[in-house]
């Protein structure tokens, strides 16, 4: 017979209105109902409210969430792996953030006071929790983060599905020649890198070799991109940009 919406409310930690609300919208449909007509969620069920919260854990819109989980071709295995490497980053902000906190009540026991630099320092230049806010404080005054907004403006549902099949499978061909032992400087890799830099190009903005340099150097430098790459497979994002690079040096040659 399955779970009624009081019992799933109570196994998950949220409110029958969410799960109404959920249902309302589409994101989570009960797989069942009895004969007076009440909701009845199944193990499946159940599966996608757990993905559905790990997404919402991490910031994004119940729109994204759908559009994700809705993928027919897309891999629970792939979820799993971007929730992880997420919540890993998270992780370890929050420990750095711990870490400036038990900093500064020691500052106080001692009547030490701190400048502004350190009592804000664990913030950094950015807020993980809105990634459209730091990219705009970022890249707000350049032509390519221009050109991404206007794009972006014009895409449908359809479209954004579509962009995310794209990424997942060179995600997954891209961890399959990792796995196999190719070397970044091979063809088959720079010609992965090259699709890779000409996906942006097609919906978001155009990128010169160089600019595509400097996406390696942060998939290796920004812990946030390291932790997604790695999670596809391990030592990825290392490998990633190596590729990018010979990738650039071949077509500047």
């Amino acid at each position: 017979m399955g779970y009624s919406v009081g019992q799933v409310a109570g196994f998950a930690g949220v409110t029958v209105r969410t799960l109404h609300h959920y249902d309302e919208i589409g994101l989570l449909v009960p797989g069942g109902r009895t004969h007076a007509g009440h909701r009845r969620y199944t193990d499946a069920d159940l599966d996608r409210l757990q993905q559905i919260l790990f997404y919402r854990e991490l910031g994004f819109p119940l729109d994204e969430v759908a559009v994700l989980l809705d993928d027919p071709d897309a891999d629970p295995g792939a979820h799993l792996r971007r929730q992880h490497a997420l919540l890993t980053a998270r992780i370890e902000r929050l420990q750095r953030m711990a870490a400036a906190v038990e900093h500064a009540m020691e500052a106080r026991t001692m009547g030490i006071n701190l400048t502004p630099e350190e009592r804000f320092e664990v913030f950094g230049d950015k807020d993980p929790e809105q990634y459209r806010e730091e990219a705009r404080a970022r890249w707000g005054d350049t032509e390519a983060y221009a050109e991404s907004q206007r794009r972006a403006a014009t895409y449908t549902k359809e479209d954004w599905k579509q962009i995310q099949a794209e990424v997942d499978d060179w995600q997954e061909r891209y961890a399959a020649l990792v796995a196999a032992g190719v070397r970044p400087a091979d063809e088959a890799a720079m010609d992965l890198a090259e699709e890779h830099r000409r996906h942006v190009g097609t919906y978001y903005f155009d990128v010169p070799y160089e600019m595509h340099r400097c996406f390696a150097q942060m998939y290796v430098s920004d812990e946030r991109f390291k932790a997604y790459y790695d999670a596809l497979h391990p030592g990825l994002a290392e490998h990633l940009h190596d590729a990018i690079v010979a990738n650039a040096d071949r077509h500047a040659s």
